[in-house]
């Protein structure tokens, strides 16, 4: 008997809320999914910070099955008003760079923590269907130089920003328990590709060679991490609201770990650069060594796996903000002036 998350998916009238889909990821999520779903409507939440940008989703802005609404996940007539009708909840909305949660975590912990209760409040109050939560790798801490973080790894965040997440996380978990809310959530590893704000380690390398300036390492560049291709990341997700089940947790890696260091060289050289492009500063605080992914679970279950593996991904990556100066230029800029603000 087909499930009836199945049937939803293929209905004619599904409707969804996206928060934060003027965001990296759920960019490109919302983009893959109206041309994998044409008949979903989506509702796109997003506050616009300076990480959100509406310029992503303007092939969709004219479709009639897209609607963006600025607003914020922490304003509950908004929210609440939203969520009628609503089928499902996908929710990337978070701040997200573990350096400014350093320097203002009481940020991170309104929009991850309390941004996370309202719309899990207003998805009870509306009957919402299924309560999708992406979180990350993150909450669980570091690993050493083995294993890897699975779903029944203890959690251990070591920042602010995976302090604020751990509490979405465990809030979700909650509501699924007390209120008998329909969840699941995604833990993922590090994405990369088109779309991502040039503050994080990729885009910021990839746009600083392409401007001719050298690219910050922290300390030796031994830390580890697994990169996964944004593209496999929606594909997951897409999948855990058609198949996953009620309650249960889903990690999701990339099978990409390398060392901070190698991953530099191996964007230097795509640039015909070597060691002297490199500029080493002081270790972030508290500095997570290793984080990496066991996704067996939603491999077996799920039948999800990445079809990207980091050289294919990376090339598609340069390629695009390559191809798209336009789009991160004005983008660099706001990183700048955001932070002098503060």
């Amino acid at each position: 008997m087909e499930s009836i998350c199945l049937i939803l998916l293929k209905g004619i009238n599904m409707k969804v809320l996206v928060t934060g889909g003027c965001g990296f990821i759920g960019s490109n999520f919302i983009l893959k999914m109206m041309k994998v779903h044409p008949d979903w409507e989506i509702i796109n939440l997003d506050k616009l910070t300076y990480a959100g940008n509406k310029e992503n989703l303007s092939v969709v802005e004219k479709n009639k099955n897209y609607k963006f609404v600025h607003g914020d996940i922490c304003d509950k007539e908004l929210v609440f008003d939203l969520m009628k009708d609503v089928d499902y909840v996908v929710h990337f909305a978070a701040e997200s760079h573990v350096d400014r949660s350093i320097l203002f975590a009481d940020e991170f912990v309104k929009t991850n923590v309390l941004g996370t209760q309202v719309l899990l409040e207003a998805s009870v109050k509306n009957n919402v269907k299924r309560f999708h939560h992406i979180s990350t790798d993150e909450v669980f801490g570091q690993l050493g130089k083995e294993g890897k973080f699975s779903e029944s790894t203890p959690y251990d965040p070591r920042s602010p920003y995976s302090a604020s997440k751990a509490g979405s996380d465990h809030l979700v978990r909650a509501y699924n328990h007390t209120y008998g809310l329909n969840t699941t959530i995604s833990n993922c590893s590090n994405n990369y590709g088109p779309y991502q704000f040039p503050e994080k380690l990729l885009p910021l390398f990839i746009t600083n060679l392409m401007e001719g300036k050298k690219v910050p390492v922290y300390g030796a560049g031994q830390n580890i991490r697994d990169w996964i291709y944004v593209e496999d990341h929606v594909d997951a997700i897409d999948l855990i609201l058609s198949k996953g089940k009620s309650g249960e947790t889903y990690c999701i890696g990339g099978d990409s770990e390398i060392k901070n260091i190698d991953l530099t060289h191996m964007v230097l050289k795509s640039f015909n650069y070597g060691e002297e492009m490199i500029e080493y500063v002081p270790d972030r605080k508290g500095h997570d060594f290793r984080y990496a992914i066991d996704f067996s679970k939603i491999k077996s279950e799920l039948s999800w796996f990445p079809k990207h593996n980091l050289s294919e991904g990376l090339e598609k990556t340069i390629k695009w903000y390559k191809e798209n100066p336009s789009w991160w230029k004005p983008l660099k800029n706001r990183v700048i002036s955001n932070i002098t603000k503060k």
